[in-house]
């Protein structure tokens, strides 16, 4: 006999950050999660592979719009800047109503589109990430030695910091692009790392990058929590924001400081967004990153009674 379905949620695959499929960071999207155990949740997120999931639920409360809650495949998170941005485009997809404000576990973002070329861009903007401390000493021999960089590759004019609230990254400029593109760093050795006191993530970033259109090109390593390199962070590059603005190192516009981001061609996933620090009086309010998104699939998913509870 077969099983009768209990609960079907919608289920997509959506590039961020880029405009070209199979490129950017790829998300999960689930619609329809609403009464699921969070065991179900992270039971779905599993079967996405190696990709970070944002479930849309209803909102809870009159002072936003919806909620999402976020799963890697082997545990929830609080924010995820390229999965936030993915879950706009199918909503926008879809013609689902404008949501201004999103809530999840760190918080409220504001949320927002904007029509452009190559297409339609999708943006948050959260409260301005802190700079917790300068790495320096034998804390950043550690991490230069296990990211197979030497003293000379680092930038002297970009300390390196630990960065971020809840979710931290330590921040590493290098001088040029040609050094990124050699990094081979040693995951056995950054995990090591996090586990005795570090951040779960290194940036690396420079200011000179070597492919063009861009003011930043970045890679970003994350063996700890099994992404041994994330293609494109939204989040990573609110802190950069902040630290360069901290350095007086932004470009200064009208009301606002921002820059153009490149990270993930170095895995073949090329990806591109926009980060600006908003003024108020002259001082950060909040930092908003914006690109475009990409959906590869939709489908559905029917789960039958205890189907998730083996």
């Amino acid at each position: 006999m077969h099983a009768v379905a209990a609960h079907r949620v919608r289920l997509f695959l959506v590039d961020a950050f880029t405009s070209e499929l199979f490129a950017g960071n790829p998300a999960g999207v689930v619609l329809d999660a609403e009464g699921l155990e969070d065991r179900d949740l992270q039971l779905i997120a599993r079967e996405f592979g190696g990709v970070d999931t944002a479930f849309v639920l209803p909102p809870d409360a009159a002072d936003h719009d919806l909620r999402l809650r976020f799963f890697t495949p082997r545990a929830e998170t609080g924010f995820v800047g390229h999965a936030t941005v993915a879950a706009q485009a199918v909503r926008h997809a879809l013609g689902l109503p404008a949501c201004r404000r999103q809530k999840q576990r760190t918080g409220i973002v504001e949320i927002g589109s904007s029509d452009g070329a190559p297409g339609p861009r999708y943006a948050f903007a959260q409260a301005p990430p802190p700079v917790q401390e300068t790495l320096q000493g034998e804390r950043l021999r550690a991490l230069t030695n296990a990211l197979g960089l030497a003293t000379g590759d680092l930038d002297p004019d970009c300390p390196a910091v630990i960065a971020g609230a809840g979710g931290s990254r330590a921040l590493l400029a290098v001088r040029d692009g040609t050094i990124l593109a050699r990094l081979q760093p040693d995951p056995m050795r950054l995990r090591a790392l996090s586990a005795a006191g570090h951040p779960p993530g290194y940036f690396v970033y420079t200011l000179a990058p070597a492919v063009p259109n861009c003011e930043t090109e970045a890679r970003m390593f994350c063996p700890a929590i099994g992404i041994p390199e994330d293609p494109v962070s939204g989040n990573a590059h609110a802190m950069l924001a902040m630290h360069l603005h901290a350095l007086r190192r932004l470009p200064e516009r009208p009301g606002q400081r921002g820059f153009t981001g490149r990270q993930g061609h170095h895995l073949g996933r090329p990806g591109v967004l926009q980060v600006e620090i908003l003024l108020e009086a002259g001082a950060p309010r909040s930092v908003r990153v914006s690109g475009c998104a990409t959906i590869v699939f939709a489908a559905t998913l029917d789960l039958p009674e205890r189907a998730l509870r083996p």
